[in-house]
């Protein structure tokens, strides 16, 4: 699947831009603050329905604008000869959200969007997948089982819902919790053994990419969100006390974590900065072999100023991590070239917001 075509109207600093994407690689240059990564932001924001950069996507929105549209073209190609266009719109107000089409139809979720438009990024942030709490590699996680199962996404709304539903009565006196504990053990289990293959069948993949790109030999282990010794109605009826005192439910997905440890130590205590990255890039690296292997999804791949966070050896491996997968990259940069990624196929050059095709001297 890639993204052949790129329209923004008011997103940060874009007032107007169109951008035809080659399948291959493309290459968005210019100066600091120039609206390269709000460009990323966009092809993001077309795929997953937020940015990658900030949670609240009003932020987006252009100063003195009312809302901010992101409209594509994506094209993808099937084992026997047959191909699909899809037009993928979202648009983003103020008032009324996030409001997403697919070929003219609204969205019942912004999940179906990554159904169209499977993309990913790595981004100078990326070191938070390994620094921050759970939240951040949950949403990695569940991001590659959406694609190896497709209907986790509807287990996933409805153990929300249940857990909503839970809560509300635990805040409630005298209510019972009883109708809405079973349906979210049910559905927990559910999701937490789909995390649970999902991560088993990445470790060969995340092996081969730690040692691909050098950096320090990490173990990658799932914790469900319960104690391994309890089902998760009994997790459920064990923290009773403390859920009916909070008024929140505390044992279940929604509480999982992908652990990486390093020396048997968790690795955002070990590691620098640098082997952080180096170690993210190594989990979306993984991520990716598994998903074109085991769901024939090959997602396009944002890299936003990568000369900037790996040295030249370090891209140089990464560089051979990413070209068997064969998918679209697209690629900022302060300079109309990236050496140790290969020539790029297409180059725009962005400056004070506005995008032209970029011709590099031969």
């Amino acid at each position: 699947m890639i993204l052949s075509e790129l329209t923004v109207r008011d997103l940060r600093c874009i007032e107007h831009a169109e951008l035809s994407l080659h399948p291959g690689c493309n290459l968005i240059w210019g100066g600091n603050g120039s609206g390269k990564t709000s460009l990323l932001e966009a092809m993001f924001l077309l795929g997953r329905g937020r940015s990658f950069r900030t949670r609240n996507s009003e932020r987006l929105v252009r100063h003195g604008q009312e809302g901010l549209v992101a409209f594509g073209r994506t094209e993808s190609s099937g084992l026997e000869g047959g191909s699909w266009v899809h037009a993928v719109g979202v648009e983003v107000h103020g008032r009324e959200g996030t409001r997403a089409r697919i070929d003219a139809s609204a969205v019942g979720s912004l999940a179906d969007l990554s159904r169209v438009f499977p993309v990913q990024v790595i981004d100078p942030e990326i070191h938070k997948l390994i620094e921050e709490g759970g939240r951040r590699r949950r949403r990695w996680l569940d991001w590659a089982v959406f694609h190896v199962e497709p209907q986790f996404a509807d287990g996933w709304l409805r153990f929300v819902r249940s857990v909503r539903q839970r809560n509300a009565a635990l805040r409630k006196r005298g209510g019972t919790t009883k109708p809405w504990d079973l349906e979210v053990a049910a559905s927990g289990e559910r999701i937490a053994e789909a995390r649970r293959q999902v991560v088993e069948q990445m470790q060969p993949y995340w092996r081969q990419a730690v040692a691909g790109l050098d950096c320090p030999a990490g173990e990658l282990q799932y914790f469900r969100g319960w104690g391994a010794q309890y089902s998760l109605a009994e997790a459920l009826e064990a923290s009773r006390p403390r859920d009916e005192l909070r008024g929140l439910t505390h044992a279940g997905p929604h509480r999982a974590d992908v652990l990486i440890r390093v020396g048997g130590k968790p690795a955002r205590e070990v590691l620098s900065r640098g082997q952080q990255k180096l170690m993210a890039v190594a989990l979306t690296v993984a991520q990716l072999r598994l998903l074109k292997d085991v769901s024939g999804t090959t997602p396009t791949l944002l890299l936003d100023d990568p000369a900037a966070e790996l040295d030249s050896a370090h891209l140089k491996h990464f560089s051979r991590q990413i070209e068997p997968l064969g998918c679209q990259l697209v690629i900022t940069s302060l300079q109309p070239e990236t050496a140790a990624l290969g020539a790029p196929d297409r180059v725009f050059h962005v400056e004070q917001g506005r995008v032209g095709r970029y011709n590099v001297p031969s």
